[in-house]
């Protein structure tokens, strides 16, 4: 009998990189003045099966941005103004690769889009709250997901040769949408009327010259002649308009985590086997001591533990979301010392330094990134539970809280200023309003307690918990809660949890993520996009699409 060799596993895919290992980015600082400059290598796929031709991108492409991004804010304090912009002749960026879309899995196109719309949201979330303007320097033609990158940046300039022009083909073309914000950046954004928007939308050739400046998709053209020139001029002015917000940066490190089988260890954060099939369970861990003076923290630099603590959850939600599909819920977990979160809460809530506040920002994007990771998560808090303050907003992330209520063991909460309004969602409100959105007095009754700490029954009656059972039904509920919660259809979970997530006010980024990007991975599931003669399908074939005509 002959045996046929298993192909191996695929390689987890890994989201820690560094400026030196690059493969489709330039980032250049010159004192006040950065710039990123995208320069896909063809061959640089993250995978194989397809080319990245003229600037296309992959997730490897956007991994290399967000992680510039970061470095930017963090590395380069003194940095007031970002240039984006392409190295190729007469291309910007053609926008996501099509065979890769073509290729891939749906769950995988989902997580995608998932994160290219984060990391486009990061640009915006740079100049909002670090006064770091971007630049989008269109030195050719955007079409797709590459205008989605100019127009995540403050300003647009296009070159003005004739040939280039701004486009969203993904409609005409391949019968799915622009779904990394694409239509919500040039309504909500841009405010273009939503005539304009419909022609632009459906015009494959896009829009170029002084139409294009008309109808708000460009601020303004420069001609090839000067372009340099151009771009500098901008840059500078754009810079001069914002205040720096320090000298000497701190240094990024690698945090990714050590294997083992199924676990995954960093410092603070681990991913370990949960309790049934389809789970793991997900814990982080305050040390004993650090320092609560921004002076210490500074001195840390990334060492400082709650900023290495939250971009090691980071790492780990990303690892949830591409490397671990079958899992369904996970289990999250605080511990360690209560009182060294609460100090640090306190440090963070004063501000003042921008290194303190870098990393409040870097927590509150961490805590979105949770919301939106399509997992179900349950916080349990049993003894050694340290769900105080900045850790509470992962319980109150969470889909349910189960808090053992036994008088004899020290079970507690905590509440501190970090849940006042410090990482809101995205719909602008805490965790604590979305949670009480019926009954906000509820949320004064909880701030009440800020600084201190709370007994399981008293944090059941401020509604805290979602189930407070004592310790004689404790593993019970808990096992059956797991059970049932593993039980259902993966898919009515994801749509459930989507839908309740995201109470209260309506943003652009609610409807990116709740409304935009749900149409999209429906779309993305539907024969006209991706059935045997579906537009995504066919495209780059001799084949014409066939559509089914019937409006849904």
């Amino acid at each position: 009998m002959t045996l046929q060799a298993t192909a191996a596993p695929p390689a987890p895919l890994c989201f820690q990189t560094r400026p030196a290992d690059y493969r489709h980015w330039q980032l250049c600082v010159e004192d006040d003045v950065a710039t990123l400059r995208l320069c896909v290598d063809p061959d640089g796929a993250l995978r194989p099966g397809y080319e990245l031709k003229l600037n296309s991108y992959d997730l490897g492409v956007d991994i290399e941005l967000a992680d510039a991004l970061m470095r930017l804010r963090f590395e380069h304090p003194a940095v007031r103004c970002v240039v984006v912009t392409g190295t190729l002749d007469r291309v910007f960026c053609a926008g996501a690769n099509i065979v890769m879309l073509r290729t891939s899995a749906h769950g995988f196109k989902v997580n995608f889009c998932k994160f290219t719309n984060e990391t486009r949201l990061a640009i915006e979330d740079a100049s909002r709250h670090s006064d770091v303007r971007f630049l989008a320097a269109l030195n050719g033609t955007a079409s797709g997901g590459g205008y989605e990158l100019a127009i995540a940046c403050d300003e647009i300039l296009l070159i003005d040769d004739r040939n280039s022009a701004v486009s969203y083909p993904e409609a005409p073309l391949l019968g799915v949408l622009p779904g990394t914000g694409g239509l919500t950046r040039i309504t909500d954004k841009r405010k273009i009327r939503r005539d304009r928007c419909d022609v632009f939308g459906t015009l494959a050739e896009g829009i170029k010259g002084k139409r294009a400046v008309e109808w708000g998709l460009v601020d303004e053209l420069a001609p090839l002649s000067r372009w340099d020139e151009a771009v500098a001029e901008k840059a500078r002015s754009m810079a001069d308009g914002v205040q720096a917000r320090g000298t000497e940066g701190v240094e990024l490190d690698d945090v990714g985590g050590e294997r083992d089988g199924d676990a995954l260890r960093y410092r603070y954060v681990s991913l370990l086997p949960g309790p049934a099939e389809r789970t793991l369970e997900l814990s982080i861990t305050a040390p004993d001591e650090a320092g609560a003076t921004a002076e210490a923290a500074r001195a840390q630099g990334a060492a400082w533990w709650v900023l290495r603590a939250f971009r090691e959850l980071d790492d780990a939600l990303l690892e949830l979301r591409m490397n671990r599909p079958e899992i369904g819920l996970v289990l999250v977990r605080a511990g360690g010392s209560a009182e060294t979160v609460l100090a640090t809460d306190a440090l963070l809530a004063a501000g003042g330094d921008w290194f303190v506040e870098e990393t409040r920002h870097l927590i509150r994007r961490v805590l979105k990134r949770m919301d939106l990771t399509s997992k179900s998560f349950y916080a349990v808090a049993d003894e050694g539970t340290s769900f105080v303050g900045t850790f509470l907003e992962l319980a109150l992330a969470s889909d349910r809280t189960y808090l053992l209520c036994d008088p004899d063991l020290p079970v507690e909460m905590g509440v501190s200023a970090a849940n006042g309004g410090l990482f809101p969602m995205a719909n602008e409100l805490s965790r604590l309003q979305t949670r009480f959105l019926g009954t906000p007095e509820a949320v004064d009754a909880v701030l009440e307690h800020s600084g201190r700490r709370i007994d399981a029954e008293s944090a059941d009656e401020l509604g805290l918990a979602t189930f407070a059972p004592d310790d004689i039904d404790w593993e019970d509920e808990l096992r059956i809660a797991v059970e049932e919660r593993v039980s259902f259809s993966p898919d009515a979970m994801t749509g459930m949890e989507a839908n309740l997530r995201f109470a209260g006010p309506e943003t652009p980024e609610t409807k990116i993520f709740g409304r935009l990007s749900a149409w999209q991975n429906w779309i993305f599931q539907r024969p006209n996009a991706v059935g045997e003669r579906g537009a995504l399908t066919c495209y780059g074939t001799p084949e014409a699409p066939v559509f089914g005509w019937q409006r849904t």
